[in-house]
């Protein structure tokens, strides 16, 4: 089942929040820990955060195929305000008019070609409903996305292909799961992480 068009602004919206939320509740001695992502510190997934929000916002203005603007996310001082602030420029990007059926070119998923706006939006939403278990996992916060945002992003991250995953890719290979597992337990495996103590069942 598709996300229609017209929604995805509004999941990525709340998403975004929810990956808000969690990241304002980092403290600045949690930094240096280690993350389910194998290459990131706390700091490290904070940083690329900000980098995903530039470079979506660049994409979303046709000025995404620069690799560089993918990777210069810098947090200053204070990581919570600088991902409030890339949260702030991503979300102004995505809510121009035609952004939707606007061609984003994203060298971090495939090089040459381009995505439907609606396309991009739907892996922008993914990152952001998964990577706020990665950092609630890290600092011990609930990570509680609702059953619209999961069924969303489970319908997404079904379609994310094998090829291209492994260590250093976006996404780690799939991991089984237990039949009748719960929907936010599935999503976590699909994406190649192990579900574990960020609140709830997940």
């Amino acid at each position: 089942m598709e996300i229609h068009k017209a929604d995805v602004q509004e999941l990525d919206r709340r998403a975004l929040t929810l990956l808000g939320e969690v990241v304002g509740r980092m403290k600045d001695d949690q930094l240096p820990l280690p993350t389910p992502c194998p290459d990131w510190t706390l700091h490290g997934l904070i940083r690329h955060l900000v980098s995903q929000n530039e470079g979506f916002a660049a994409a979303a203005r046709g000025a995404g195929g620069t690799l560089s603007v993918w990777r210069e996310g810098d947090l200053g001082g204070d990581p919570r305000a600088a991902f409030e602030a890339s949260a702030a420029l991503v979300g102004e990007a995505f809510t121009e008019d035609g952004v939707l059926d606007r061609p984003f070119v994203l060298p971090e998923v495939r090089e040459g070609g381009a995505f439907p706006g609606r396309v991009a939006i739907g892996f922008h939403f993914l990152d952001c409903v998964v990577h706020a278990w990665d950092v609630a996992v890290t600092i011990g916060v609930p990570w509680e996305p609702d059953e619209e945002l999961t069924a969303a992003a489970l319908r997404i991250a079904e379609r994310v292909p094998e090829e291209g995953r492994g260590p250093g890719a976006a996404f780690d290979r799939r991991l089984p799961h237990p039949d009748g597992a719960p929907p936010c337990h599935r999503l976590l495996g699909l994406l190649g992480r192990t579900p574990r103590g960020a609140g709830g069942s997940c």
